[in-house]
């Protein structure tokens, strides 16, 4: 993959990318990324569909409640509570009395949910590292540098 020329009607000398040039960027980016991540999140849903594994990812990090749940994943509280329950009855999710307040319920992961975890993560990097080993040597070396900045622009 080579390249644009140094002078396109898409650059300017000055400033790189012409305003109307990084508008369809961005669109072209943001399609591409929302088609991979679908890709990915589909590879490996024969154990659990996306939307429990985003629920177990987010229990990975710190147990909750459920309403903490809700919140994060920007659901309504009874749809989260249909998901742990989910969760629950496959030996995913344990609940256990908040101590402070025994009203609430926190929400953790059983030993089988973190190894479920770890083997659709195994999955999902397998699908994405078959399609990066087919491309020509420049273009893993463009995805490189494409990571790092992609990686800047989520975090900013």
């Amino acid at each position: 993959m080579t390249p644009p020329p140094a002078r396109s009607p898409r650059r300017t000398a000055e400033a790189g990318l012409t305003p109307a040039a990084v508008s369809r960027l961005a669109g072209e980016l943001r399609l591409a990324c929302m088609r991979i991540s679908r890709r990915v999140r589909f590879e490996s849903t024969d154990d659990i569909a996306p939307h429990q594994f985003s629920v177990l990812n987010r229990l990975e990090k710190a147990p909750c409640t459920p309403g903490e749940l809700a919140e994060i994943e920007r659901v309504s509280a009874p749809s989260m509570t249909r998901t742990v329950a989910r969760l629950v009855e496959l030996g995913l999710v344990e609940r256990t009395a908040d101590p402070s307040d025994r009203r609430q319920v926190i929400l953790s992961l059983t030993p089988g949910a973190v190894a479920l975890l770890r083997d659709i993560r195994r999955k999902r990097d397998a699908w994405m590292s078959v399609r990066v080993g087919h491309l020509t040597p420049a273009e893993q070396d463009v995805l490189e540098q494409a990571a790092v900045i992609l990686t800047r622009v989520a975090n900013e």
